[in-house]
């Protein structure tokens, strides 16, 4: 009886609160921002980028008139370009203030950033008719801010953060172009299904097409597209540190932070290639492919009682851990899903749907959709559903007293605008010194060359694909797939979804599962995007939805979803693009942020783009630049930058890193020094206070994992933050 009183208080609570608040301006500008995105080339680096230093422009227009925050370039050198700033006066209007700064600088910047993109024409009016829609003059623009013009600050904001674009790396100037990459496969003309057993199996492979259409839905200019951005680790970033980049050479200098080390090549297999890692990481991805057909009868419960919870601690590090962490045949992870919502202390309901209507569904939610806001993007929108959510407490770290809806907006967008460019910069570097295989290349080249199982059976080859029963044979003499003339016996067959060519009218078609030449396997994407153009490895949705995942976690102090749950709506057979279906209407729910960059991952294995090499490693990188994208933003938030000075001159040092049950810190502050650790949700889990020089903290009754440590002073100041991992 206690319990469904509390479930019914529960949902009293949430229906007292209104669904929709007056957004902030900050809110509003990056409505604006997504929507262009959607209306541009779909270019996860390019506009991580945008995200990142619209979010620098909307925090500084706030900050400037903030007693204790720091600015993050109006009167700093960020990155080595000074942006000179030499104060106004503070205004006896402090939010009209702010709006009109924000406002005018947005508005030059976005106009700047989106002159060329394919949907210019849309995307220019709609900044313009939001900007009169405040009534502001968009033909001022004077920069001379001594004047005491707030217009005139913002537009100078924006002059600077657009002097600054056009010399951070990115090579905006001339399109965001290539200087030194050049592919090393010949491209692979899809519709053809011919013979590539001659490309170099380790390395990306350009596709060509009658006619390209991105992520976005734009045409785009070349059939055959370049590799995006595989320069990009030399753009400058947001919190990475130098102490995690190292400059390698593979064909031109590779700029490499959170260097993930080599990802497996093909080996020479003498017998049984399953357990070759390269054979057993891309035959997966084609195991997975069969279950994408609606008349698949396996049931499987997708609500946070059958799915999430994984163990953040345990990702796989050796081939062995991965075999176990990966089911080859049935999809999934080892996540044990939730026992209990924490906000209703009721058990969440199943939710039992069809796997092949969830991976379908799932790969196509998190390639963001036919009108695609790109993954960093895509962490925006989910941002910004938690704000709206009625249950969300606008505590940062969910500590303090309750901020302003746009003082929320910026602190949040900032920290997520800076790790969303961060793994930009991190996962693209990696992508271009690497330059690995997508599955589209690996597996047709594998089955071209026949099976790695069994020297005694037809067309063994040391790079062929391992024979799996059910999910990877050999076709025999009378197999539908034999030809008229025999001329298909001995080679390889996958049970795989059966790919484009078996959609006529994407409104009225499902291509199904079935048996198909292993030269004819697709990935489950639309036929004139098949695989996004540059390099696999790492996976940068696993990089962008960990991040995502790890500062969502910090800013809101808790791992949940507000109310113990996020959802997304997927209606029967309205949702996908480019098959029908769902055949069911189901939705996707998370507990957790976690689960939500989780089911991320998954996806795009799913989906043909990624085998678990390209997934983890991305992960690991991601849960590493969340953490440091919200520590560096806390300090210009707490106005504690010279934390950096004193941590130098006070000689503090925090070991053994990890550890395992004692942590020993020694510095010179000569004073009484607080000492608070924090978990990644927030938690206060750990304090204690010291007069001396040098402290011995036993933690061993901590959990296995990374916490925040802090040392604070005895003017209650910050003198350091350091991240700490116990093991």
């Amino acid at each position: 009886m206690q319990k469904i009183t509390q479930i019914i208080g529960f949902i009293l609570m949430i229906l007292s609160f209104q669904t929709h608040a007056q957004q902030s301006v900050a809110r509003e500008w990056n409505e604006q921002l997504l929507d262009a995105i959607r209306n541009d080339f779909a270019r996860p680096t390019v506009h991580a980028r945008n995200l990142f230093h619209t979010s620098m422009v909307m925090y500084d227009s706030w900050a400037v008139f903030d007693s204790q925050a720091e600015t993050i370039f109006l009167g700093k050198n960020f990155g080595g370009y000074i942006c000179d700033f030499n104060g106004i006066d503070s205004p006896s209007d402090v939010a009209s203030a702010r709006h009109e700064v924000m406002s005018y600088a947005m508005f030059r910047l976005l106009n700047h950033r989106f002159q060329d993109s394919p949907g210019s024409a849309e995307s220019l009016a709609a900044f313009s008719d939001h900007f009169a829609s405040y009534g502001y003059d968009n033909t001022f623009t004077s920069t001379d801010y001594s004047t005491g013009s707030y217009a005139a600050l913002g537009n100078y904001l924006a002059s600077e953060i657009i002097a600054f674009g056009l010399q951070d790396g990115a090579h905006e100037e001339s399109g965001y172009n290539n200087l030194f990459y050049s592919p090393q496969n010949p491209p692979l003309v899809l519709e053809l299904y011919e013979d590539i057993t001659e490309i170099d199996p380790n390395r990306w492979q350009p596709l060509a097409f009658d006619v390209f259409i991105d992520q976005s839905g734009n045409v785009y200019p070349l059939n055959t597209p370049d590799f995006v951005s595989p320069e990009w680790g030399e753009v400058v970033p947001f919190s990475l540190s130098p102490e995690d980049l190292e400059i390698l050479n593979n064909g031109f200098d590779s700029y490499i932070y959170h260097n993930p080390g080599t990802p497996p090549f093909i080996q020479n297999s003498s017998e049984d290639g399953f357990d070759d890692p390269y054979k057993w990481y891309f035959s997966l991805v084609a195991s997975w492919s069969s279950h994408l057909d609606p008349d698949d009868t396996t049931m499987i419960d997708i609500s946070p009682n059958g799915i999430g919870n994984v163990d953040i601690n345990n990702f796989p590090q050796t081939f062995e851990e991965y075999r176990a962490f990966y089911d080859y045949l049935e999809g999934g992870d080892p996540g044990a899903g939730h026992n209990l919502n924490p906000y209703t202390n009721a058990p969440y309901a199943p939710q039992m749907v069809k796997r092949g209507d969830y991976a379908r569904v799932l790969a196509e939610f998190w390639a963001d959709g036919p009108d695609s806001e790109t993954p960093p993007g895509h962490w925006f929108t989910i941002m910004n559903y938690v704000s709206d959510h009625p249950l969300i407490e606008k505590k940062f770290n969910g500590q303090g007293p309750v901020l302003s809806d746009l003082e929320w907006d910026v602190k949040c967008y900032l920290t997520l605008g800076g790790a969303m460019h961060d793994c930009a910069v991190t996962t693209w570097g990696v992508k271009g010194y690497y330059d690995y295989i997508r599955p589209i290349s690996a597996i047709r080249y594998m089955a071209g060359k026949g099976q790695s199982t069994d020297e005694s059976l037809p067309n063994y080859d040391p790079h062929g694909l391992p024979l799996v029963p059910g999910r990877i044979e050999l076709i025999e003499s009378g197999d539908p797939l034999a030809g008229s003339g025999d001329e298909n016996v001995g080679q390889i067959k996958i049970f795989a979804w059966k790919g484009p060519d078996f959609i006529a009218d994407p409104d009225t078609d499902v291509a199904h599962v079935d048996w198909i030449l292993g030269t004819h396997w697709w990935p489950y994407q639309r036929p004139t995007f098949v695989t996004p153009p540059f390099a696999g490895y790492v996976s940068g949705h696993s990089t962008f939805s960990r991040a995502g995942a790890e500062v969502l976690t910090l800013l809101t102090g808790d791992a949940y979803f507000p109310g113990g749950m996020g959802t997304f709506e997927a209606p029967q057979n309205e949702f996908l693009v480019f098959e029908e279906g769902p055949s069911e209407s189901l939705t996707l729910q998370w507990a957790t942020y976690r689960d939500a960059s989780d089911q991320c991952s998954l996806s795009r294995i799913w989906g043909g783009i990624h085998p678990p090499i390209d997934d983890i490693r991305g992960r690991i990188i991601g849960e590493e630049i969340g953490i440091e994208a919200f520590t560096l933003a806390s300090q210009f938030f707490s106005g504690t930058l010279s934390v950096e000075s004193l941590e130098a001159q006070n000689n503090i040092a925090v070991y053994p890193i990890p550890f395992e049950s004692e942590l020993h810190i020694k510095h010179e502050l000569n004073e009484e020094t607080t000492y608070q650790i924090h978990s990644l949700d927030g938690k206060l889990v750990f304090k204690s206070s010291s007069n001396n020089n040098v402290s011995q903290l036993d933690l061993g009754h901590l959990q296995d994992g990374i916490y925040i440590l802090r040392l604070i002073d005895s003017k209650d100041d910050t003198v350091a933050i350091r991240k700490i991992v116990k093991r």
